[in-house]
């Protein structure tokens, strides 16, 4: 059972308030209030270096991959976009050769957009198993620049922050051992037409808590049973609704890192696995969901069961 071994995480310590970022987005001050009162977003996270240092720092907060490098076998970087530096520069094979993975085999995923973190942690744990090496190890690691305009706004949903998570995953563990996994793809939301991008905002509720619902029945529980919701940072009100359909409570959704750094493209769950675990939000035993949402060539919703 694909567990997760140990999480990283690097979130820099500048700061940029959304009312800093309106000019060039040519938003009215109406609009940079709705984001700030309506989807409690207030500030998001800015590192002057490139998508390296983001990773390197998050990599560099896994304490217990000292010593045993050359257990890893994969190193996957999860995506939300599929080009994330100009050709030919590989910031994931220039990583693997400043911590000593070069062994490992590096490749990316990113078919999810913002769900591919958990599309990741799905890909090593299966690959892992197969090996049948009850020692290896897979990193997982998610992040990336907000380098363009597309980068860094969703429109009238969020903005994007930056910073960046690592795990280690391994086949079986005894914590934080996944339950179960889904993953809902929606190929009609394949569409730059305002229709469609309305149709995805009144859907969006709906086919999220019915990834979440699906997970959490093939865990073998009910929402009753789960701790605590780990979600995809994009704004408080998207989970408002969420919440109202699975009649689970609000304040049980981990929302703390929305309006101070923003949301981290595939890295916001393992960001908030750690902001949970730093602050004693979860016990042993505790059974919580980590999921995600991602658009591109058409829509994905995935939730993920652990118990810690």
């Amino acid at each position: 059972m694909t567990a997760l071994e140990a999480v990283g995480v690097y979130v820099p310590s500048g700061r940029t308030p959304i009312e800093d970022l309106a000019e060039h987005f040519g938003l009215t001050a109406m609009q940079v209030r709705v984001f700030r009162r309506y989807h409690g977003l207030g500030e998001v996270s800015r590192d002057p270096g490139g998508l390296l240092d983001l990773l390197r720092g998050a990599v560099a907060d896994l304490g217990s991959l000292k010593g045993r490098e050359d257990r890893v076998r994969y190193v996957v970087h999860a995506r939300t976009f599929p080009v994330v530096v100009p050709y030919p520069r590989n910031p994931l094979r220039d990583l693997c050769r400043e911590f000593g993975l070069e062994q490992a085999a590096t490749f990316a995923v990113g078919h999810h957009a913002c769900a591919s973190g958990l599309l990741a942690v799905d890909v090593v744990g299966r690959l892992l198993a197969a090996d049948a090496d009850p020692e290896a190890l897979g990193l997982v690691v998610a992040g990336e620049k907000a380098f363009t305009g597309q980068a860094q706004l969703v429109p009238e949903t969020s903005f994007f922050g930056e910073g960046a998570a690592a795990c280690l995953v391994r086949a079986h563990g005894e914590h934080d051992r996944l339950l179960a996994y889904d993953a809902q793809l929606r190929g009609e939301f394949d569409d730059d037409s305002p229709e469609t991008a309305a149709r995805f905002q009144r859907e969006y509720a709906h086919c999220l808590a019915a990834a979440i619902r699906t997970a959490v029945e093939r865990s073998g529980l009910d929402m009753t049973q789960i701790r605590l919701i780990l979600p995809h940072s994009v704004n408080r009100v998207a989970w408002q609704r969420v919440c109202r359909k699975l009649g689970f409570p609000l304040e049980r959704v981990l929302l703390d890192n929305v309006g101070s750094i923003g949301h981290l493209f595939c890295a916001d769950g393992l960001v908030n696995y750690r902001t949970a675990a730093d602050r004693g939000l979860l016990q042993p035993g505790d059974r919580y969901v980590m999921a995600a949402a991602g658009a591109g060539l058409g829509a994905a919703f995935a939730a993920m069961v652990f118990e810690h």
